[in-house]
């Protein structure tokens, strides 16, 4: 499964910027650990401070790694399940098909 978070840093986050790379690995380990991966992170400018896309094996395990995320009080992330082209078309497919649009 595929997520994307965005991340804003929290005044801790800010008052400690210099960790951020520390910080980093930690997160890759934890993510690792839990049977993920990361695929891409970004610094971006705008509301957000930084994206990232992930490569998780269940909601359960992105769960507990946003939570302890959280719990470390650097960021506050924003999770969506992403799709790639072949799972959206197959829900497209779904939903669509004559048996789904008759259903009352």
């Amino acid at each position: 499964m595929k997520y994307i978070s965005l991340m804003k840093l929290t005044q801790r986050g800010l008052d400690e910027l210099g960790d951020s790379a520390k910080r980093r690995a930690v997160s890759e380990a934890r993510v690792a650990a839990l049977g993920g991966r990361s695929l891409a992170f970004y610094a971006v400018m705008g509301p957000y401070d930084f994206v990232q896309l992930f490569e998780m094996p269940s909601n359960e395990a992105m769960m507990q790694y946003v939570m302890t995320a959280r719990r470390d009080g650097y960021v506050e992330p924003l999770i969506m399940p992403a799709f790639d082209t072949g799972e959206w078309g197959r829900i497209i497919e779904n939903v669509t098909s004559p048996d789904v649009a008759t259903m009352p």
